[in-house]
């Protein structure tokens, strides 16, 4: 929980330094809705407002990887389907940490709390959960630091040990296609002259 405030402290000190890029929400703890539209395997979207989770990256659609058959699967789907899971088996609560009112999009870290066996009582940040199990990554900034640290070190344990997705050789890093896409996007310096 302590955590999560700082993380959560850490974010609205970057936004304000930038308060036309987002504000901070003044909405408490809420559930995901059952009514919710599943985007991506970092993205939900309810009532006109799309809400992601702060500091992850889900595979993109249309990306594939070649599963443990020999059969190509979209990636995108399969980060997808462990989001749906996991919000299903775990019913986090979500707290909206920032917003951009422009593009109606709220950045959200949500926890679940177990409720019984063991590790009763012990709380499962949801992002977390998604790049531990190998299902997401760590999201980077442009600059390609982490935008939540922590992310990075369970995406480091999953990729080290195999985990979901990581165990297949061919899997497309978004982070790494998304830089590129950015890179080829943006104008090259003019040469110099000879």
């Amino acid at each position: 929980m302590a955590r999560a405030r700082l993380a959560i402290l850490a974010l609205c000190s970057v936004l304000a330094a930038n308060p036309a890029a987002a504000q901070v929400a003044s909405r408490g703890w809420f559930p995901v809705p059952p009514e919710a539209v599943f985007d991506t395997g970092d993205s939900w979207s309810n009532a006109g407002t799309t809400f992601r989770l702060y500091g992850v990256q889900s595979c993109l659609r249309g990306t594939t990887f070649t599963n443990a058959h020999g059969i190509k699967r979209d990636c995108g789907e399969a980060s997808l389907a462990m989001l749906v899971a996991l919000i299903r088996d775990l019913r986090p609560q979500c707290y909206e940490a920032a917003e951009v009112p422009q593009t109606k999009t709220a950045f959200v870290f949500c926890v679940a709390v177990r409720t019984e066996g063991a590790g009763k009582g012990s709380r499962i940040d949801l992002g977390t959960a998604l790049i531990s199990t190998g299902f997401a990554f760590a999201a980077l900034n442009l600059d390609g630091s982490p935008v939540h640290p922590p992310y990075l070190e369970a995406q480091r344990v999953a990729q080290s040990g195999h985990a979901g997705l990581w165990a297949f050789r061919d899997l497309p890093d978004p982070n790494a296609i998304i830089q590129q896409a950015i890179r080829q996007a943006s104008p090259s310096p003019a040469a110099p002259p000879h």
